[in-house]
């Protein structure tokens, strides 16, 4: 099993924290946001891992140095993105198509969570992507919101009308059989048309579920969390001290 963490950006909002170092290098408790992530793929059955990084790479690849030594078994690899300053992550995704070459899961940099939402977004019924969505009261305006059919999504975005919205996405999916073709092809078709930089990579999911069977996979009551703000660190280092 092969995970392709995004981890290129800095991380501004939670400056002065990542003035000297990417985000996902940050430590929530006793090791990084990176080091939970590969313990949790690790207990999911994942052996391969591929990092895109951009802004002071050297100190993810100090990490995966250190991960090496833990997880001897592992494959680890990274792919850099010179354009992180100036472009969205679907630039990095675009950067590490070459790495998606067979079924494959897709996470934020600064998604931690519990090996358990893994595991339960690889029992999904079988679709070519799945996207994990989880559920809450009240939707921000930073969540990345989901309209839904059932289980199939309709659109995705930060800006969707409150009265379409069913979930968020947590900043996770599963690709398989024809998902990474489908989802490399809408890569390289958004970067051809003008203003390609400066968009989501879940913009290109939104996209190609108008064309395509996009399912979600729902991870309610599973623990996990977005890092975007130092409220955010405090909430996640909360989070791993039950673990």
């Amino acid at each position: 099993m092969h995970a392709i963490i995004l981890g290129a950006g800095q991380g501004k909002r939670l400056l002065p924290l990542t003035s000297d170092r990417p985000k996902n290098t940050i430590k929530l408790g006793h090791q990084s946001m990176l080091a939970w992530q590969v313990g949790a793929f690790v207990k999911a059955g994942f052996d391969r891992f591929t990092i895109v990084t951009g802004f002071m790479a050297n100190h993810v690849e100090d990490e995966l140095d250190r991960l090496r030594c833990v997880y001897p078994k592992c494959e680890f690899g990274t792919v850099f993105n010179p354009f992180y300053s100036v472009a969205d992550n679907l630039v990095s995704c675009w950067i590490a198509r070459e790495q998606m070459d067979r079924r494959f899961v897709l996470v934020n940099g600064d998604t931690v969570f519990h090996h358990s939402v893994l595991e339960k977004l690889l029992s999904s019924k079988n679709a070519p992507i799945t996207l994990a969505v989880d559920r809450k009261d009240v939707y921000d305006e930073d969540d990345m919101k989901v309209h839904l059919d059932g289980t199939r999504l309709v659109e995705i975005g930060k800006d969707l009308p409150a009265d379409r919205v069913n979930a968020e996405s947590i900043g996770m999916l599963y690709f398989r059989d024809e998902g990474p073709a489908i989802f490399k092809g809408m890569l390289e078709k958004i970067l051809a048309a003008d203003g390609g930089l400066g968009i989501w990579y879940l913009s290109a999911i939104g996209a190609i579920a108008q064309r395509y069977e996009v399912q979600t996979q729902l991870i309610q009551n599973l623990e996990w969390c977005e890092v975007d703000f130092p409220k955010d660190r405090l909430q996640g280092e909360d989070m791993v001290g039950r673990w």
